[in-house]
């Protein structure tokens, strides 16, 4: 196995030049600034809370974390694959089918820079699970009666979701001919 030799970088090469091939680099700069946005939200957030005189919790009680938990799996999901969510992704993906999952689009991030990268975060749930997992945490300390309501109806409906997967899938399982 023979190793390549690093290219020279040309004057005007960006720092991420080397990264992949033009053709198959993702939209790094604007996955930077989508993180760099990201971490200034949430710091803005620390820092007005801060200053609002208000404490933040010492800690994050074991109900309340799996009441987040399966919130944020369900919102991350709702956001990112269900059909009725289509037209916030939209302006960011392309169509590509029906999933697997009832009630689910498969979609594919389209466009260059920041709407590829948009469109990369509103199409993969696990992308997004740090976006909404943070602003439910943020609302939790917040408003937490209203943030735990938000989150017990979408834990309800998470569960929901998997028993209705449940009964499809022992409505639908073969039984052995005999």
């Amino acid at each position: 196995m023979a190793i390549s030799e690093p290219q020279p970088q040309q004057a005007g090469d960006g720092p991420w030049e080397g990264y992949a091939p033009e053709s198959e680099r993702p939209p790094l700069g604007a996955r930077l600034a989508l993180s760099s946005g990201f971490a200034a939200a949430f710091a803005t957030f620390l820092i007005g809370h801060r200053r609002s005189g208000r404490q933040l919790p010492e800690r994050i009680g074991a109900r309340d974390l799996a009441l987040l938990s399966a919130a944020s799996f369900k919102l991350s999901r709702m956001i990112a694959k269900e059909k009725v969510s289509a037209p916030i992704r939209a302006p960011f993906t392309e169509y590509q089918g029906d999933a697997d999952a009832p009630g689910e689009v498969e979609e594919c991030p389209r466009g260059t820079g920041l709407q590829a990268a948009i469109g990369e975060l509103l199409t993969c749930p696990y992308c997004l699970g740090m976006w909404v997992v943070s602003a439910l945490m943020a609302g939790l300390v917040t408003i937490p009666r209203e943030t735990r309501l938000v989150a017990s109806v979408l834990s309800a409906l998470s569960l929901s979701d998997f028993l209705q997967a449940a009964h499809r899938a022992l409505v639908n399982r073969e039984t052995p001919s005999t």
